[in-house]
């Protein structure tokens, strides 16, 4: 197996054991356990307070320590365990601390699994703009498959989720012992700074680089809105007498992984857009996705137009993820040295799963819970609300980031 299948194999799994759980956990916690919205909000900032200084600190690690793939292999190693009795957990303050720990384990193998795979493409003398989406797309994949299993065995409502994530992780920390060994660049002669792998931080001393990674920052947020609520507005339409049989009450989880397949073909056009429209366009387009995003969401439901509306917003999401996460992940990679790989990539996480997604937890559990009347949600309000933070998003990205594309 040559090394772009076996980056592949590794990317199918990092990704399923998220689509195993992370779009049907707040179904399982509305509608099982009767968290609260604000208590949901809760469960998912772990990932964000997780993400806050983990991805960077194990990227310092990574680079100056402990060679990338055995990290991997013990965050991975983690997340088994914590999944595991993060499924017997049924109160908000039990599972929120396994959580923590299962997301303090598992978000910074996300900068891992792009940092291990641009070490292993550079060793084989692989472009990574043109091969690395063609990696991370299984990753995709990976969350597809996991959805529809999910979905399909009706384990939405399930702790049942968690123990396929949690077999999953075990499967991973196994194949990744026979990924290649990645040589750490120890240099004597290293600052202080250096030393400590603050290398990354003088990336902010950069105002094009500042900007970028405060937008990364506030996208971070509309991310962790829709994977927070999405199948829990759909599961909400079983309220209404005469959708409770629709496929969208029913399986929730299959029409959101349409979302998945519209980022396989999108991730696919990732390195045409890089280099015919440059970063800032490609940006552009994402931050456009994700207010159409929301507003179809607003106006959609089970009846044969709003139909339509859902699944445009389950497409238009590709684009919307594809070309922000995937895309700035391939920016970053471009613009920093090979040795603060790992702790760039970990820094950009840092932004986008960490700060980002402890303000979307919060803001969006806020929302939820204020347009909420009588134990009955909103849904069009809430999502006009993010559709509008998305557009206004937009209009000042577009006048504060001024980035000239490489011509070489």
């Amino acid at each position: 197996m040559n090394m772009k299948h076996r980056l592949q194999v590794m990317m199918f799994f990092q990704y399923f054991i998220w689509g195993s759980w992370l779009t049907t956990f707040g179904i399982y916690l509305i509608n099982t356990l009767h968290f609260s919205g604000a208590e949901v909000g809760l469960v998912y900032s772990t990932k964000g307070f997780a993400a806050l200084v983990m991805p960077f600190i194990i990227g310092i690690i990574a680079d100056k320590f402990i060679p990338p793939k055995y990290l991997f292999m013990l965050c991975h190693a983690v997340c088994a365990i914590a999944l595991f009795y993060a499924a017997s957990a049924t109160t908000p303050n039990h599972l929120y601390w396994l959580m923590l720990i299962n997301a303090m384990a598992f978000m910074p193998t996300i900068a891992l699994s792009n940092s291990i795979s641009y070490h292993c493409l550079e060793h084989s003398h692989l472009d990574s703009v043109s091969v690395f989406p063609k990696i991370r797309v299984f990753g995709t994949v990976g969350f597809i498959i996991a959805m529809w299993t999910i979905s399909l065995l009706k384990f939405d409502i399930s702790n049942a989720q968690l123990y396929i994530a949690c077999g999953a992780s075990v499967i991973l920390v196994i194949y990744s012992a026979t990924l290649p060994d990645i040589k750490i660049n120890r240099n004597q002669q290293q600052s202080w700074i250096s030393r400590l792998g603050l290398d990354a931080l003088v990336l902010f001393k950069k105002p094009v680089m500042s900007i970028f990674f405060l937008f990364s920052m506030l996208l971070g947020a509309i991310l962790q809105i829709t994977n927070t609520f999405g199948g829990a507005f759909l599961k909400d339409f079983g309220k209404i007498p005469e959708f409770q049989d629709s496929i969208i009450v029913q399986h929730p989880a299959i029409l959101l992984s349409v979302s998945q397949m519209a980022e396989v073909a999108f991730i696919l056009t990732i390195p045409f857009f890089l280099k015919k429209f440059g970063i800032k366009k490609v940006i552009m387009i994402s931050l456009i996705a994700w207010t159409l995003r929301f507003g179809f969401f607003a106006y959609g439901d089970p009846t044969p137009f709003g139909f339509v509306l859902l699944m445009l917003s389950m497409i238009v999401y590709g684009c919307a993820f594809d070309f922000f996460n995937i895309s700035g992940s391939i920016f970053i990679e471009k613009e920093v040295s090979a040795n603060i790989r790992a702790s760039a990539q970990g820094l950009f996480m840092t932004m986008v799963n960490g700060i980002g997604a402890i303000i979307g937890s919060f803001i969006s559990g806020f929302v939820v819970d204020f347009n909420t009347h009588e134990g009955l949600k909103d849904w069009q309000s809430i999502w006009l609300i993010f559709a509008a933070y998305a557009l206004i998003l937009g209009l000042v990205f577009y006048f504060t980031f001024n980035y000239k594309q490489s011509t070489k």
